[in-house]
């Protein structure tokens, strides 16, 4: 039997990725991490100093960047023409490349080929913006998880600096709000819940507690399902 897709979808900082992989591995499904594409298309237009405003050299750029996502060590890494970039598009730079980046409509048309290429034999758990309202929009699972920009802004802080890198909660809870505003207004795929998903607000739950309420939306589906 085909095994359902799972999305999440929400804005930057929600804990998407964390919670994804969690529910992914509870359930023996693969986890695919869509910001990460963005991520690596964004970085790829910093190092070849395209300025993100170029939309034809971005999505030029785009067409030919190999993305791959594999598992190393237990932990799902990030590799963009051959190169693991896991560490460098999680960089300040990067992240504030992505927003504009992701909202070129060319580069968003490849990377959804590539998105439901990967997940083409179902059995995955894959997070994002639109993933629930665009590339999957018949998907069995749906969740839209959020928080507000305060709490997001204190978990990517906490990530940064685990990686070594310097943040600014109130700059960084900034970015996050006008990411918000630019991700949900624009043209093309903007951030929205889809109807038929289901919110989760993370703001008082701990990551296993938010793991517990996706796995018994899923429960209840396949549930449904099979009566």
């Amino acid at each position: 039997m085909h095994k359902p897709i799972i999305a999440i979808d929400g804005p930057a900082g929600a804990g998407k990725s964390t919670v994804a992989k969690g529910v992914a591995d509870r359930l023996g499904y693969l986890y695919i991490d869509t910001g990460a594409m963005y991520r690596a298309i964004a970085w790829k237009v910093l190092q070849a100093g395209i300025a993100v405003s170029d939309a034809k050299s971005v999505v030029a750029l785009a067409m030919r960047t190999r993305i791959r996502l594999s598992i190393v060590d237990g932990e799902q890494h990030v590799f963009a023409d051959g190169e693991d970039v896991s560490r460098q598009i999680r960089s300040p730079e990067a992240t504030r490349a992505a927003s504009p980046v992701s909202a070129i409509p060319g580069v968003r048309k490849r990377l959804v080929e590539l998105q439901r290429e990967m997940a083409e034999e179902g059995g995955v758990v894959m997070e994002g913006r639109d993933i629930g309202t665009v590339v999957f929009p018949n998907a069995q699972v749906k969740i839209f998880l959020t928080a507000s920009a305060e709490q997001r802004a204190e978990r990517r802080v906490k990530q940064m600096r685990e990686m070594g890198l310097e943040a600014d909660i109130k700059q960084i809870a900034a970015e996050m709000r006008d990411r918000d505003l630019r991700d949900s207004s624009r043209a093309d795929a903007p951030l929205t819940q889809a109807p038929d998903a289901i919110l989760v607000d993370t703001d008082h739950m701990t990551v296993d507690q938010v793991i517990d309420a996706i796995v018994a939306v899923y429960n209840r589906a396949e549930a449904a399902e099979e009566a």
